[in-house]
């Protein structure tokens, strides 16, 4: 009899500037009941929205340019220092921007950019906004750590009938080792590395149109969310958790469930 596979972290990402492209990590130090270190740092208004830095509250997210309506974002390619705050647009291979994010004429720089990049998704002035200490422009209101079972992705491609890539699910934490959609039962569970890190599962994330994007060409090639829909009640995949203990978990790390 073969042994299932042990479960484990496959792959760590963050997306340091909300609709762009990820970031691969070999590791990363999570605080506890904090973000994920260095993701979502920063996003693109898309026309006045309202949004305080000194009373942040969350906006939904068209109020930013990002994937679910504007996937030409995916065309671009993008690193991120976080010791410098320096961004680096690349498009069609080439470097197209790069400024410092912690001054504003770096942040005009970003803007001025999307302004001839999408300027018919515009609805008015692009603005790059910086996450006040204690926000995140996350999707989840509670800027819970993202993770997604790379089985539930497999199994995606058995539904839509073609090759999904599991970026175009923008997760943290991608796992191996779980049975597709086990990740929907183990709710209120937590999963435990060899060093300590605890990661309470707290909820499902449902899905929109931004799956629908190939994070390689920018093109919108797939109906996921009508698929999961049709084939098994629900449009979900992945799971938000909260850092009950923090510390360092790294690509590979083993993860224990418990409770």
């Amino acid at each position: 009899m073969t042994a299932a596979p042990a479960l484990r972290i496959a792959a760590l990402y963050r997306y340091p500037v909300k609709g762009l492209s990820p970031e691969a990590l070999e590791s990363a130090d999570l605080e506890t009941s904090g973000y994920f270190p260095g993701d979502r740092l920063y996003a693109i208004e898309n026309g006045p929205s309202g949004f305080n830095e000194v009373a942040p509250r969350h906006l939904p997210k068209v109020a930013y340019l990002m994937l679910m309506r504007n996937e030409a974002l995916a065309r671009l390619r993008t690193r991120f220092d976080p010791a410098t705050h320096c961004l680096i647009i690349e498009e069609n291979g080439r470097e197209a921007v790069s400024a410092d994010l912690s001054r504003p004429e770096g942040r005009d720089a970003v803007a001025d950019f999307m302004r001839g990049f999408v300027p018919q998704a515009l609805r008015g002035a692009p603005r790059v906004l910086a996450s006040p200490p204690g926000y995140r422009f996350t999707d989840a209101r509670d800027g819970y750590v993202s993770l997604v079972n790379r089985a539930s992705v497999a199994a995606i491609e058995d539904l839509v009938g073609a090759p999904v890539d599991p970026l175009r699910f923008r997760a943290n934490l991608y796992l191996d080792g779980l049975e597709a959609w086990a990740e929907n039962d183990l709710l209120g569970t937590v999963m435990e590395t060899p060093g300590g890190v605890r990661l309470k599962l707290a909820r499902r994330t449902v899905r929109c149109a931004a799956v629908n994007v190939d994070p390689q060409t920018g093109i919108r090639d797939l109906s996921i969310p009508p698929a999961l829909s049709k084939h098994l009640g629900h449009s979900d995949c992945g799971v938000y958790a909260e850092v009950l203990a923090g510390g360092v978990v790294r690509t590979g790390d083993a993860l224990t469930v418990i409770g």
